[in-house]
């Protein structure tokens, strides 16, 4: 039996409406959360201030109430929480970990030995300000404000993934140092996920396997930090017939205007849990879904949404 402190969450960010392929990754971490007796936590990432709006929060939480998928906590959101993440940023400060870089992409970009890198974090960081001396840090702070870089570990990262099986990164080799600060002064993705979801007492975090190569950094920061880290299960996403994953932008099966055309939540949830191998695509319920909530059926491939197939699961033609 698994212990009712099992802690699952959803990280959402409003930069637009949410789609079907965002709400397949909720739904599948409420169903592995209360298919395990546990809770289920809801965090705004809206560090993205220029694109995030307070209108696609509310239809977030319309979206997810309207499909029934509850939370057990008060939210948590991001850009009400910079003084922590400053706070981990000087316990990596002290410790020699983190380094001020003056660098700009394009500079970045020019280096001999920046070959590329993940598609994150662009080229790899050839590591031009790991070793500037105080007076060149405040020489160069006069005419451009730093970002700040975690100096990457040296060798392979190693963990499970409980979809995906094995996983094995060379951090420092692919990325090289990371940013935990941007130079606008925002905390970095990968800074504020893992303070956040070790404030939060996260042990299991399911996401979108785009997501997966991040996870080596975020797990040279809990290292660094003194932090327990969860479990990760990473599912492939759902793309478009065009073989490019779904986007905000992609409005025609946006969860509002589903809503709007009132098609009953059950045919959504049909045929999301059809493209996740929990379903025939027939209308079906939370309760079901819950009692038959399995890992091992979860698909290892990304998940095709064909347009006609789609309009035919939500009665729309």
């Amino acid at each position: 039996m698994v212990a009712a402190t099992m802690r699952g969450r959803f990280a959402p960010s409003p930069t637009g409406r949410m789609h079907l392929g965002n709400m397949r990754s909720a739904l599948l971490g409420w169903l592995q959360a209360r298919a395990k007796g546990g809770a289920f936590l809801l965090r705004i990432e809206d560090l993205d201030r220029a694109r995030c709006r307070p209108q696609f929060l509310q239809d977030l939480y319309e979206d997810l109430r309207w499909l029934g998928l509850d939370w057990d906590e008060t939210p948590l959101i991001q850009s009400e929480r910079d003084s922590v993440y400053r706070e981990a940023q000087e316990k990596l400060t002290r410790e020699g970990l983190i380094y001020p870089c003056f660098c700009t992409r394009a500079e970045i970009a020019r280096a001999a030995s920046a070959p590329h890198g993940l598609s994150d974090e662009g080229p790899r960081y050839p590591g031009t300000c790991a070793h500037l001396t105080a007076e060149q840090v405040s020489e160069r702070a006069r005419t451009r404000a730093p970002a700040y870089r975690f100096r990457a570990r040296e060798g392979e990262v190693r963990f499970v993934d409980e979809l995906m099986g094995p996983y094995v990164q060379d951090v420092q080799a692919l990325v090289g140092d990371f940013v935990v600060r941007r130079n606008d002064g925002v905390a970095s993705y990968q800074l504020a996920v893992v303070v956040d979801d070790a404030a939060s007492r996260i042990t299991h975090v399911l996401r979108g396997d785009d997501l997966l190569p991040s996870t080596p950094r975020q797990l040279q920061l809990y290292a660094a930090l003194g932090l327990p880290a969860p479990a990760f299960l990473h599912v492939p996403l759902v793309m478009g017939e065009d073989g490019k994953r779904l986007a905000k932008r992609d409005g025609a099966f946006a969860l509002a205007e589903l809503r709007a055309r009132g098609r009953p939540p059950e045919y959504v949830l049909g045929l999301l849990a059809a493209w996740s191998g929990l379903g025939d695509g027939s209308p079906v319920t939370l309760p079901a879904l819950v009692a038959r909530y399995r890992t091992d059926v979860l698909p290892r491939e990304p998940v095709v949404a064909r347009e006609a197939l789609l309009l035919d699961a939500l009665g729309l033609r």
